[in-house]
């Protein structure tokens, strides 16, 4: 997966800025599944533009800077209906932690406990903040299909940091016990 094609899809649900797409799409959206920072986003945006899937349009502010508003273009739609159609490969996990942990033998077990406990305070925080993110059930039939498929990857998201979270509270049971 690409940030361009992140950027192709949010751009596909409407015209935004770059502003809009780290403020209102990354941070409040999908910072859960894929992050980016503004300098990236306005690079790929760059890019994007002189491969022609989007446009920008210049909008004129007197009290304000120019806004730099952007839209799919019937290119983008075509490379990121290839994309949603492409296969993915498994992902290449690096897992800080766990490589700690592998390696952690020679440490006491509080030291242990402690980076453990620290992981198990930062996944309860991501999954309480999944947990707000309002989309309807799946079997909610006033869902549009859209919601539907965004519900689907938040179930997922929300099962693997409940996973993570019984996984560690399962390895500190453990050292506790050593």
């Amino acid at each position: 997966m690409s940030l361009a094609h992140t950027i192709l899809g949010l751009l596909q649900q409407e015209e935004r800025t770059g502003y809009d797409l780290k403020t209102n799409c990354f941070d409040r959206c999908i910072a859960h599944l894929w992050s980016a920072d503004q300098a990236q986003i306005y690079r790929t945006l760059d890019k994007l533009v002189e491969q022609g899937w989007i446009t920008c349009t210049i909008e004129i502010q007197h009290d304000r800077p120019n806004r730099k508003v952007y839209s799919l273009t019937e290119a983008g739609k075509a490379e990121l209906i290839r994309w949603l159609q492409s296969p993915q490969p498994l992902p290449t996990l690096r897992e800080p932690l766990l490589i700690q942990l592998f390696f952690a033998a020679q440490l006491p077990n509080e030291a242990i406990i402690h980076l453990l406990e620290q992981q198990l305070v930062a996944r309860i925080e991501k999954l309480t903040e999944c947990e707000k993110i309002e989309l309807p059930t799946l079997d909610d039939e006033s869902a549009t299909r859209e919601q539907i498929m965004q519900r689907l990857v938040l179930e997922l998201v929300l099962r693997r940091e409940q996973t993570y979270i019984d996984w560690l509270k399962t390895a500190i049971d453990v050292i506790h016990r050593q």
